[in-house]
């Protein structure tokens, strides 16, 4: 049953050259979370796909060129889900909806907890994120909130980056243990944006009873321009 299920999958993703191509990345994307590049060839992909290997390796002729197209078409799949066509700092606006944006991370971390993971580990592997499609787009967003006076004064713009992608990625890893279905998914990245709003808009501090952290803001000055060393 297995087989003739996967000889109708081949049969529809063979004639659309497109679709194989990002059926085959998808299911990549899926083992690189799971295994880790070393887990990962373009035969094993092929039979999990449902297509033969010669058509793969007609994608695909080397497992590098696999591994490095999966792992850009991850970072376009994210910027695509975040902020649609936009490429540059030029299409961004100061004022975005900040629901809108904290939910389609959240939404894409629920739905895709392996290409979360896929992510992550590029980033942290080459040290470089700067050179990720999403992440140039996403820190273009931040700065040009930070900067202008839609935010609160003082925020340390790489902090507030780091730590919305951070638990945005790592919110799945806790929250699909208690879910099994698309509305369960759908509650929790529900969840995450009302909190993620909630302590943008309110913190979690009673500033009262720490009289001595909200002196701290007075003595800071601009957390967001790190002094050369």
């Amino acid at each position: 049953m297995e087989a003739a299920t996967n000889k109708r999958r081949a049969t529809r993703t063979t004639r659309d050259p497109q679709k194989t191509r990002e059926a085959i990345m998808e299911v990549a994307g899926k083992l690189l979370a799971k295994d880790g590049p070393e887990g990962l060839s373009v035969s094993q992909v092929a039979q999990l796909v449902g297509v033969n290997r010669g058509t793969a390796y007609h994608h695909f002729p080397t497992r590098e060129q696999l591994l490095d197209e999966t792992k850009a078409w991850v970072s376009d799949k994210l910027r695509q889900q975040v902020f649609g066509d936009a490429t540059g700092d030029n299409e961004l606006e100061e004022r975005r909806e900040p629901r809108q944006i904290i939910e389609r991370l959240a939404n894409f971390a629920m739905d895709n907890p392996e290409f979360g993971r896929v992510w992550l580990y590029e980033v942290l592997r080459t040290g470089q994120p700067a050179d990720d499609p999403f992440w140039r787009i996403y820190k273009q967003h931040i700065d040009k909130f930070v900067g202008s006076d839609y935010s609160q004064p003082g925020i340390d713009a790489d902090v507030h980056a780091i730590t919305l992608l951070v638990t945005v990625f790592m919110w799945p890893v806790w929250a699909r243990n208690m879910v099994n279905s698309a509305a369960g998914r759908k509650r929790m990245a529900q969840r995450f944006t009302d909190e993620m709003l909630r302590m943008s808009l309110y913190g979690s501090l009673n500033k009262d009873k720490f009289p001595d952290l909200d002196k701290l803001k007075d003595l800071q000055g601009d957390a967001s321009d790190p002094q050369p060393e």
